[in-house]
């Protein structure tokens, strides 16, 4: 995988930090324009922490980031409840998800799990709820911040995204002689390039985008969005890619019925570049995306 090359980090987008410090985004869609047309994307959560007992083990979808400190009203005081590790805590919050699709009562976490920094606090697990999961309270960040925190998603929330200026698709490549339709790997054919994605960014004017911590997650599979190493970069695949085994923090899924969008993004016109010695297709005219609030249907 290839990354954009850029002259600058400084602006970058706030929210997405949120998306991968859980793999059970919300609902959600990027609304693109082609050739004046406008279509939409319609992105699901990736795969469900409920989900596939093997895809789920050690998946590393509860990471939280360190240092960081998460404000909210408290659904569980962790002066009351102590747990054994970061991701004991986030999964007890999940716990208070009410099924696949439904709300979650608790939406964010924080656990103190440094012996030496945390004390008599050691353990606490705090269960807490945000007014908007999207734009939470932020109590403290930095080293010296004894604090990790996590977000999760209920399916079914209402959720307040922002346009986001500056977000577009910039790189297109298709299938090649390389996957079927439905995305599977030919037998003895190379693996790119061409090699079946579209990456864009979310990079946006005018904000900051903070570091996501690589979460080892499941393995590329037509559909998958999954950030470039810690963003603002993302792609998502046209074919099943598990020659990347599990290298990629996958954040959403593209529904079947939506793929031909994609699709029609892999095919425009595009220019020979070399990214770190990766040959790479990119767009002649990049396609711009913004996100749109939408509720899963009932």
């Amino acid at each position: 995988m290839g990354r954009r090359q850029t002259d600058s980090d400084l602006h970058r987008f706030t929210l997405f930090l949120i998306a991968a410090i859980s793999c059970c985004m919300a609902y959600y869609s990027f609304s693109v324009s082609l050739k004046g047309n406008s279509d939409t994307i319609f992105v699901g959560s990736s795969e469900s922490w409920r989900g596939n007992e093997e895809e789920r083990e050690g998946d590393g979808c509860c990471g939280g980031v360190e240092h960081l400190e998460l404000w909210g009203d408290a659904m569980k005081w962790g002066s009351d409840f102590k747990l054994n590790s970061s991701e004991e805590c986030c999964r007890a919050c999940k716990e208070m998800c009410e099924g696949d699709n439904g709300p979650c009562l608790c939406d964010s976490w924080v656990f103190c799990g440094n012996k030496q920094d945390c004390g008599s606090r050691f353990g606490e697990c705090w269960l807490k709820k945000q007014k908007d999961a999207l734009d939470p309270d932020w109590r403290d960040s930095g080293d010296k911040v004894i604090w990790t925190s996590g977000l999760v998603f209920g399916k079914g929330e209402l959720l307040s995204l922002q346009h986001c200026a500056g977000c577009q698709f910039y790189r297109a490549e298709s299938r090649g002689n390389s996957w079927d339709l439905q995305g599977n790997h030919i037998e003895h054919a190379p693996y790119g390039p061409p090699y079946a994605l579209i990456q864009g960014t979310v990079d946006a004017y005018g904000t900051v985008f903070k570091d996501i911590p690589q979460e080892a997650c499941p393995t590329i599979r037509r559909g998958s969005i999954a950030w470039v190493g810690s963003g603002p970069d993302f792609f998502i695949s046209l074919a099943n890619h598990h020659e990347w085994k599990k290298a990629y923090t996958v954040f959403g899924q593209v529904l079947p019925e939506d793929m031909e969008i994609v699709e029609k993004i892999s095919q425009l016109p595009t220019i020979p570049d070399v990214w770190s010695n990766v040959k790479v297709a990119v767009l002649e005219r990049p396609v711009p995306l913004r996100f749109i609030r939408m509720r899963k249907s009932p």
